[in-house]
């Protein structure tokens, strides 16, 4: 019975003790280059084309998140919504110019 006892109290006091939560460390922004130069950024569905490839880099770099995971589905459409901003500007240069240079880079946008 003593012993039954000593295993009550142990358990009652590892039970008792706060769990320290850990946050996860931040992932490091991915980055997916899109390359145009075979592109006529002059012409509609060369600038079509060159917006699908930045929207699949989107999706590449932002990954996805479980159905379940609501959290994480809102992470991932925030993060598509900043990094397409941003790889948006790039690109609206890129056609200003209609140059067939440097490939646009598409970063996620870390938190």
């Amino acid at each position: 019975m003593s012993k039954l006892l000593i295993l009550a109290a142990l358990a009652a006091t590892t039970l008792g003790q706060p769990a320290f939560a850990q946050t996860a460390p931040a992932a490091a922004p991915r980055t997916a280059v899109v390359q145009h130069s075979d592109l006529d950024l002059r012409s509609e569905s060369g600038t079509k084309t060159l917006d699908r490839r930045i929207w699949r880099a989107v999706v590449d770099v932002c990954g996805t998140a479980s159905d379940f995971d609501l959290a994480g589905k809102n992470e991932v459409r925030e993060c598509r919504r900043d990094t397409r901003a941003v790889a948006a500007i790039e690109a609206n240069a890129v056609v200003a110019s209609a140059t067939r240079g440097e490939p646009i880079r598409v970063t996620s946008i870390a938190k």
